[in-house]
């Protein structure tokens, strides 16, 4: 039997919540028994620049970083940076993706505009897309910083690990002042489907 091993990218920019998604994500796939290496490539991060980090887990992995084509969920928090990582997926590979638009500096100044009709772009290329309202689910938990937990419900969804697992994630790595608002926001995420 081959060692599969199931690959996620975690793409978006600098202050979204990426790093502590993905710590989220691994601490899932440790406490269901699997081999997870990680890699984030923070870039500017500290500025709004371009966040990036690679998830892998099986039985057994050998390199944190996933070969390019490999991808099999692209888990982007903003729609620009998911068109910029959308050639790594893997033939029929998945998207999920927040609603949410950022304009980068050429946009901002004014030299270039955002494209128009980003999910329907993604959805011609990947039809097993899913579109976050992430950060309306958000402030109808009560606080705009948990669009992330909003976007792991929503990936929770696509992966099939008990939700308990997710729970007992959270629950050790966010601060129990935020806890109860980031409990509500994933419940919220996992109604997506």
């Amino acid at each position: 039997m081959m060692n599969k091993v199931t690959n996620i990218l975690l793409a978006g920019v600098g202050g979204q919540g990426i790093l502590l998604a993905s710590e989220v994500i691994s601490e899932v796939m440790l406490m269901a028994g699997l081999d997870v290496k990680k890699n984030e490539i923070h870039g500017m991060s500290q500025r709004g620049g371009s966040v990036v980090s690679h998830v892998r887990y099986g039985e057994k992995v050998y390199s944190s970083i996933i070969p390019e084509g490999e991808v099999d969920i692209l888990f982007s928090f903003e729609m620009l940076e998911t068109c910029r990582y959308l050639p790594l997926l893997r033939e029929n590979g998945r998207v999920i993706v927040n609603d949410w638009k950022i304009a980068p500096p050429s946009v901002a100044l004014g030299k270039q505009s955002y494209p128009a009709n980003i999910p329907d772009s993604i959805k011609q290329q990947f039809p097993e897309t899913t579109v976050v309202s992430g950060l309306d689910l958000a402030l109808a938990a009560g606080n705009a910083k948990t669009v992330n937990t909003v976007l792991l419900g929503a990936l929770s969804n696509v992966l099939e690990f008990d939700r308990e697992l997710w729970l007992t994630a959270l629950r050790k790595m966010i601060p129990e002042r935020l806890l109860e608002v980031n409990l509500k926001a994933f419940a919220s995420g996992c109604l997506i489907k």
